[in-house]
């Protein structure tokens, strides 16, 4: 077998064999999108055998859900298939009628659309008893307000969903995102971790935890951004790699434990969850 995969020749009078094809196995595709959405499943995002939204966010029929900020609906869609009574809202009106289009054929009890931004949010006092604000906060003008209407349409006993880029992160990626990515309507601050607590309380929520996860995504953006490919198609050797990096790293069985130390050291985004008093 080594003579015919070299072409050695049994003697001076033969002429050498043609190499041997050796079966290569195609590559394996990666898709970093994929992989983010396993990591997101480990740190306790869409646990739909428990209904949790985020671990400990139950979301149950009973409930009436207000996604503000819903953008492409994933958070609502969620809720929607646990048979809560959704409410999505966001500023951009196109956001919000592909997001109700989305939930149609879903269990949802109820399904509403509201474009606005939120000041004032078209709602009654008190009518939500889950609040999910995702990766809003840093692009609004008034925070105050923004979080005090978000404290009036919930009921007493409401629990929130809130969550920021964190700061770390974001440090980083001035540096190589374009300028575009911190200006309005984009990411218009930083929002700092004790500065985030202090946002929350000042609007009359109770903190009852306050986490963080994403170190995945904290990479993943410092590459896309020097890659210079369409987010549509990120498809990038180094995006690639750092894909199947991470997911080796999550294969191995001590691997959720630096999972979990890079995830507190540069996270992509915290996360507090809070109660209505």
């Amino acid at each position: 077998m080594f003579k015919k995969i070299f072409g050695i020749r049994k003697s001076k009078a033969v002429v050498p064999e043609a190499p041997a094809t050796v079966a290569v196995p195609p590559a394996v595709a990666i898709d970093s999108f994929h992989v983010g959405l396993r990591d997101a499943l480990e740190s306790g995002w869409y646990l739909h055998e428990s209904s949790e939204l985020y671990r400990g966010f139950v979301i149950g029929a009973e409930d009436v859900v207000l996604d503000i900020g819903c953008g492409d609906g994933g958070n609502s869609l969620f809720c929607a298939n646990h048979g809560a009574h959704v409410i999505v809202a966001d500023i951009d009106a196109a956001k919000v009628e592909s997001t109700m289009q989305r939930l149609a054929e879903t269990p949802a009890r109820l399904v509403q659309g509201i474009v606005g931004d939120a000041n004032p949010l078209k709602l009654e006092d008190g009518i939500a008893s889950k609040v999910v604000c995702m990766e809003v906060l840093e692009h609004v003008d008034d925070t105050a307000q923004f979080l005090s209407e978000l404290a009036r349409v919930g009921k007493p006993g409401a629990h929130y969903l809130l969550s920021v880029p964190d700061p770390v992160q974001e440090t980083l990626q001035k540096g190589l995102a374009p300028p575009w990515y911190f200006e309005k309507p984009n990411h218009i601050r930083i929002i700092q971790r004790d500065e985030f607590e202090k946002m929350v309380t000042d609007a009359g929520l109770v903190i009852e935890r306050h986490e963080y996860f994403g170190f995945y995504w904290s990479v993943w953006w410092l590459f896309f951004w020097i890659c210079k490919v369409d987010l549509s198609n990120a498809s990038h050797p180094l995006l690639d790699n750092w894909a199947k990096t991470w997911e080796t790293l999550m294969d191995t069985p001590d691997g959720e434990q630096v999972r979990l130390a890079l995830n507190n050291f540069m996270p992509k985004s915290q996360v507090i969850i809070a109660r209505k008093p």
